[in-house]
């Protein structure tokens, strides 16, 4: 039997920043008990993070549809015919309107994705505008464009971009069944060029495409091997979409997902560990045992670019119950927001449909009601 102190012990050894993660190591974590396993990760998560504050984000698509890749869980892929309502780049004062509704009801990150292989150069002028905008607000900027050039990257880094998400998705060995017009390799060296322009990588995978627990393991391995490990990994589960070659895959886990979530804590303990696209589908329990395990960002609103997400006021409503609040932060001025307020406030001053905080692309006529979209970060 291992004692509390063993295991504390073996968690502050966790706690070291590492970049040598073997496959069998990593294995060993999936296949602890699940208490234990969950114990360790609270234990690494209270030594870098309030282990009752959450981070928020907020995620819009800003241009849907007709992207040429062929990732097999995306709705948003040229290749298949989900019902998808295609639509170009929105326009600079729409995103930076959302933003502000975002900002209102208690984000403090406002995410942006666009269903490019790589954004046009003649596009670039308007993503640096939204990126001034939104930071204008007193907000942190993230976007997603697909894969960069050094110059992209740079020109977003000289805007203020604070986050770019590029998942690597699976593991190296899963990666060619699930996409084959982007390598690895590209999308690795889109996230070199992101850190080399200086600017924070949001970078992680999708659990139920059908990947082994191998293949888990080597998610997380490439993840945390990385020469500094992503400020942010965003975990997904697939949301199986009609239309896309996996929509008949078999459903996740629910206790297979806080698995995994324990291990990219232990992992990478200074990261932010982000429950992404499918957490609807999730108990309120399991995603309290998700919080334990070292989630501690969300995305909020009913919309996640165009996938069902809980509804803020459910979220707000089950933050309260655990004791979590957001995270501070700081705007122009340097006043402390406290989100705390602004949870009760969402909570007493519900808006209605139709001037919700939040873009919801099935309103706005951007897709149609069927069929649910995969959208991941």
């Amino acid at each position: 039997m291992i004692s509390a102190s063993s295991q504390q012990s073996d968690a502050r050894a966790d706690a070291a920043i590492r970049h040598d993660w073997t496959q069998e190591e990593v294995l060993a974590l999936f296949q602890l008990p699940f208490n234990d396993l969950l114990f360790r990760a609270q234990l690494v998560h209270r030594q870098y993070f309030d282990p009752n504050k959450i981070q928020l984000s907020t995620l819009l698509s800003i241009k849907t549809g007709a992207c040429p890749e062929d990732c097999k869980y995306c709705p948003q892929s040229g290749h298949y015919n989900t019902g998808l309502k295609k639509e170009k780049l929105m326009a600079v004062q729409k995103v930076l309107e959302a933003a502000k509704k975002a900002k209102d009801a208690g984000a403090t990150r406002f995410c942006m994705g666009a269903a490019w292989r790589n954004p046009p150069e003649k596009d670039m002028p308007y993503i640096v505008e939204m990126i001034e905008g939104v930071r204008d607000l007193g907000m942190e900027t993230c976007m997603t464009l697909g894969m960069l050039s050094g110059s992209q990257a740079s020109i977003l880094a000289e805007a203020g971009l604070d986050y770019y998400n590029h998942n690597l998705d699976t593991s190296p060995d899963f990666y060619g069944n699930i996409i084959t017009t982007r390598t690895y390799a590209d999308r690795l060296t889109t996230l070199a060029h992101v850190r080399d322009a200086g600017i924070k990588v949001c970078s992680g995978g999708i659990l139920g495409m059908g990947e082994s627990l191998q293949d888990r393991a080597g998610l997380l391995i490439a993840l945390a091997n990385l020469p500094k490990q992503p400020e942010s990994v965003p975990i997904n589960i697939l949301v199986r979409v009609p239309g896309t070659p996996l929509e008949s895959a078999r459903e996740v886990d629910g206790l297979d997902f806080v698995r995994t979530a324990a291990v990219a804590r232990i992992m990478m303990p200074k990261s932010y560990v982000r429950f992404s696209a499918g957490r609807e589908s999730l108990s309120e329990e399991i995603q309290a045992l998700a919080f334990l395990a070292g989630i501690n960002s969300i995305f909020m609103g009913c919309k996640l670019l165009t996938t069902p997400n809980p509804d803020e006021d459910h979220d707000f409503q089950l933050l309260n119950k655990l004791g979590i609040a957001p995270e501070a932060v700081t705007l122009p001025g340097d006043d402390l927001v406290k989100e705390q307020t602004v949870i009760q406030k969402v909570i007493d001053n519900r808006e209605s449909a139709a001037d919700a905080p939040y873009y919801d692309a099935i309103a706005a006529g951007r897709v149609t009601e069927k069929p649910e979209m995969q959208d991941t970060l």
